[in-house]
């Protein structure tokens, strides 16, 4: 064991190593600051760490990705970072609605469904129209938001109110359907725009109007992203490297246990590394983990007022999921499957069903990232993800115990339910959609919320925090500055929503605020270049931010391991 050689004093100390803690670490780095990131789990990464099994790379959670593609918000901040980063590929063929009766594809090129739609139910063409139009403003909205995601508490009062403006134009598409949710809500949002029930059946997985069309209108403007060459994990692999080139600190194996408090001014943090306790002193405490046991565990229980923990534990959050990660002996097209997410529901169910974790029932995604990134798993040989949504009290919180620390004991009969469950999963893909699946499968890996809630700390293993939404936003769930002096919220739980964007996000405005208070040149062009006032060549001329010479090397992933040492032993 190595004992972590902490330095005596940061600036800033950062409790997570996902993309949201790694940009902040990044940002700071590259600005001169001194920066130490915790982590508890053994590499970066969070949501996007993935694993490997044998000779196959998986990804742990990710579907695709958004506002990555050349001009999107994250993309921004990693051509902030360097020219090196890791190049998410645009998709063109997107997501496959598949139901009992109906199998369609949309495309990046949406219009092709639209005209499809309209062929076969020509008494609706008008309500179509009106519908994929609808789609489109949505993602122009969302095309724009590389323009206005600096957080209003960076700004002064003046500022906010300029600010007013470009968010209502941004929030204006959304409003006449963001109150159309639930089954009865959905039915009368889509009546809107059209009546038949077939149409409707293809969206019976949804469980509200907005998410029936912004992926259409994500598709109009070509914001679809697959991950890099790699796999996702490639993204904090290459903010890692960024944060140590300029001679930072990032610790594993470090669960942070408590913040340390002058008054009620965050000074530090202290951490377990392998039964060992160590102190970080800094001004600064940026927390990009759960921001429950955050407030609950690692400080006083008068740190924080018992109304904004109340409101935090009624937060509406989004699932957690059952995440399948299957290895083939053959490779995904021999299957019939291809770059898009194909969504699999069953159209007799009743709506509620389709999310409720029950494994007969729920909706089913799958992906073939193989398909997309062939290094991903051997020659000849492929990797499919399926996923299912899911929720931690299900069948009595899976079958599980907890010790006297409320940690949760995983005994034979959690590993009989979850085997359970996967298999029912994969009899109905291949029933849906891939005859013949079962005997290809070489091996897989089962996910559940209880494994995500191990590796995240996220309250019931949600995937992606907090939700958009009315409750949440009339509640102030989402919040940077926390009641404790110099401590700040940096991952996806800073804001609404979840994914890269955010954590992306969420990580860039929790270093401009430490700008706005510790480094005003470093501010100034930081919230300029999130503005769009100033271009990413203002970035590079100054001598605000430090040189970095992009030079990150990808690591071959085990498959082209494997493949160069059977080169190796041929050519011998």
């Amino acid at each position: 064991m190595q004992k972590p050689n902490v330095k005596p004093y940061y600036d800033v100390a950062i409790i997570g190593a996902g993309i949201g803690g790694l940009t902040a670490a990044a940002i700071l780095s590259k600005a001169g600051m001194r920066v130490c990131v915790l982590e508890k789990e053994p590499h970066a990464g969070g949501y996007l760490a993935g694993f490997r099994r044998k000779d196959f790379r998986f990804d742990t959670a990710i579907h695709w990705l958004n506002q990555c593609a050349p001009g999107g918000m994250a993309s921004k901040i990693f051509d902030l970072l360097g020219s090196d980063h890791p190049t998410p590929v645009s998709q063109k063929r997107i997501r496959r609605y598949k139901g009992e009766s109906f199998d369609y594809l949309l495309t990046n090129n949406p219009d092709e469904l639209r005209d499809q739609w309209i062929a076969e139910f020509p008494h609706e063409r008008e309500g179509l129209i009106r519908f994929f139009k609808a789609a489109k403003k949505l993602g122009k909205s969302f095309h724009d938001f590389s323009k206005i995601f600096r957080t209003e508490e960076s700004m002064g009062m003046q500022e906010r109110m300029k600010n007013k403006i470009p968010l209502l134009k941004f929030a204006i598409p959304f409003i006449p359907y963001i109150s159309y949710t639930g089954e009865k809500g959905l039915k009368k949002g889509l009546n809107k725009f059209f009546k038949d029930e077939k149409l409707h059946r293809i969206f019976t997985g949804e469980t509200e109007l907005l998410s029936c069309l912004v992926p259409i209108g994500w598709a109009y403007y070509g914001d679809f992203q697959s991950p890099p060459a790699g796999g996702g994990q490639v993204i904090p692999e290459w903010m890692e490297h960024i944060v140590k080139y300029y001679g930072n600190d990032i610790f594993y194996k470090a669960p942070v246990k408590e913040i340390l408090l002058n008054g009620t001014t965050a000074v530090g943090v202290s951490f377990e590394h392998f039964k060992h306790s160590y102190t970080v002193n800094s001004k600064y405490v940026i927390a990009a983990c759960d921001v429950e046991t955050l407030y609950e565990k690692m400080l006083p229980e008068h740190a924080i007022p018992q109304k904004l923990k109340t409101k935090l534990k009624d937060a509406e959050l989004y699932s957690s999921s059952v995440t399948i990660s299957v290895a083939l002996g053959c490779t995904p097209q021999e299957l019939g499957f291809n770059e898009e997410l194909v969504h699999i529901v069953s159209e007799n169910t009743p709506a509620g069903q389709h999310c409720d974790g029950n494994p007969y029932t729920s909706e089913i995604s799958i992906l073939a990232p193989s398909f997309r990134d062939p290094s991903l798993a051997p020659e000849g040989q492929g990797t499919l993800t399926l996923f299912m949504p899911a929720f931690m009290d299900y069948d009595g919180e899976w079958q599980t115990g907890k010790d006297a620390a409320g940690n949760y004991e995983r005994g034979e009969a959690y590993k009989k339910l979850k085997g359970s469950i996967a298999e029912i999963i994969i009899d109905r893909v291949e029933q849906a959609v891939a005859p013949g699946l079962r005997k290809h499968i070489l091996f897989y890996d089962v996910a559940t919320p209880v494994t995500h809630w191990r590796y995240t700390g996220n309250r019931g293993g949600t995937m992606m925090g907090a939700k958009p939404g009315k409750k949440n936003m009339q509640g102030k769930v989402a919040h940077y500055q926390t009641p404790v002096k110099n401590l700040l919220l940096g991952g996806h739980w800073a804001e609404l929503g979840g994914g890269v964007p955010i954590a992306v996000k969420a990580g860039t405005n929790a270093s401009l605020l430490i700008f706005r208070k510790e480094n005003k040149a470093a501010f100034k062009l930081l919230a300029d270049y999130m503005d769009d006032k100033a271009g990413l060549d203002t970035i590079q001329q100054s001598d605000v931010f430090a040189h970095y010479p992009n030079n990150w090397v990808q690591q071959p992933t085990p498959a082209q391991k494997k493949a160069a040492r059977m080169q190796d032993e041929e050519t011998a």
